[in-house]
């Protein structure tokens, strides 16, 4: 006999009306929001940074690329196991703990003068900062503390939010490039990532105990390795990750080669620096919008939309004479694009394993992003070297758009029912 109980996520909303404003719902998102909208802003802005520091340092595009492959694929790495502690232990200590290790790890980017130094700076340090201030944690946080019926909107707002944040650190970055250097730049950023640290105070999520309460229900009943292993035997697990493994390539390539890419076009700096704020504001806007059509229409074919209209973008942008017109055009067609596959994809992983493990299962499947973020980013410096041209990659990226979107299609996206008793979603 199936046997409902209610849900942690049920219980915070029923606590809410007594709850401070700094647990309040819109408080939780302004938070979130915000730092989300540092940590992935000064993601974003890196490609600003690309030819700055290797002129003044001396070096290749390669080993700028290598140092920002390393830190995605470190961020990919350690986000299963910051999911776990956030999980086990609640969201604000891995918050607390990336925003003072991201700040550590701008500082010393600002004081590298070699190579290593720069890879385990910008690379180790930033990239275990990015897994305990990003998506995997802020979006799990905000899944256990809000209703099932208004998850799917709360984390489209919250990534539109960061989707601000990412726009207006495009010029303050260029602002501090031009009057200060790349030093200085980086030194203010971390400066500015220590400041937002009381923000990440509020997310006390951590879920009760199993054999406590009833409220803690079946969800707590279900051990952590046990709902790593049924979501590792799922199908529509490993194609989630599949498909991600795509959108971190395209990603991560265009945001951190563009600004060189329009540079070998013959454009102006401004004219990248343009670019990648259109995309941020865009993301504002197509972040909110899937967020909100994904609890409407089915995730799945949304997801696979999005990877297709990529694909017919890039290949419009690099098929057609670059100029104003069509990079802008293109920037705002991609930035629209950009993070929409984010809540959707956190979405499915909620709609079909529930929200109890959702940060540490997301962070499963957010290493193939990352995994993919690693070769965009890596191959697009090393091509480059090789060929004098970015076009193989493009070419690499438009190619694996269109796998992704075959992908996401055959996905199940039932919830899963278990034997004897289910994890209650309302």
């Amino acid at each position: 006999m199936t046997q409902r109980f209610p849900s942690h996520a049920a219980d915070a909303s029923v606590a809410a009306s007594t709850a401070p404003w700094w647990r309040e719902a819109w408080f939780l998102l302004l938070a979130g929001g915000l730092v989300m909208g540092l940590a992935l802003g000064v993601r974003h802005v890196q490609g600003l940074f690309l030819l700055p520091i290797i002129t003044d340092r001396g070096w290749t595009r390669e080993t700028f690329g290598f140092a920002m492959a390393v830190q995605n694929l470190t961020w990919g790495l350690a986000q299963p196991f910051t999911g776990m502690v956030a999980d086990r232990f609640g969201s604000a200590r891995v918050m607390v703990a990336g925003i003072a290790l991201y700040a550590i790890g701008l500082f010393l980017m600002a004081q590298a003068s070699t190579p290593s130094a720069f890879v385990w700076s910008a690379g180790l340090c930033i990239g275990i900062a990015l897994s305990g201030t990003t998506f995997g944690v802020v979006y799990g946080a905000l899944s256990r503390m809000v209703s099932p019926a208004r998850r799917s909107q709360t984390l489209g707002l919250a990534g539109a939010m960061g989707g601000i944040g990412q726009f207006l650190l495009v010029p303050a970055a260029q602002a501090l490039l031009s009057h200060g250097g790349w030093r200085s730049a980086l030194t203010i950023l971390a400066v500015t990532a220590a400041v937002l640290l009381p923000l990440a105070l509020p997310f006390q999520d951590r879920a009760p105990a199993s054999g406590g309460t009833a409220a803690a229900g079946a969800a707590a009943e279900l051990p952590l390795l046990d709902a790593v292993r049924e979501a590792f035997g799922h199908s529509g697990f490993w194609l989630l990750n599949l498909g991600f493994l795509a959108c971190g390539f395209q990603l991560a390539f265009i945001a951190s080669h563009l600004p060189a890419y329009l540079l070998d076009k013959g454009m102006r700096p401004a004219d990248g620096m343009v670019a990648l704020a259109i995309i941020a504001l865009a993301n504002v806007a197509g972040t909110t919008v899937f967020g909100l059509l994904g609890g409407r229409h089915t995730k799945k074919y949304l997801l696979a939309g999005i990877y297709l209209a990529r694909t017919s973008a890039m290949a419009l942008f690099v098929l057609l004479p670059v100029s104003q017109a069509s990079l802008y055009a293109f920037a705002a067609v991609m930035g629209f694009l950009w993070l929409g596959t984010v809540p959707l994809t956190s979405g499915i992983l909620s709609q079909v394993f529930g929200v109890r493990y959702i940060t540490t299962l997301f962070g499963f499947v957010f290493f193939g992003h990352q995994l993919g973020s690693f070769f965009g980013v890596w191959l697009g410096g090393l091509v480059f070297e090789m060929t004098r041209s970015y076009d193989l990659v493009w070419m690499g990226a438009m190619a694996l758009g269109v796998v992704a979107a075959a992908l996401h299609w055959p996905i199940d996206d039932r919830e899963i029912v278990r034997a004897g008793w289910r994890e209650a979603r309302t």
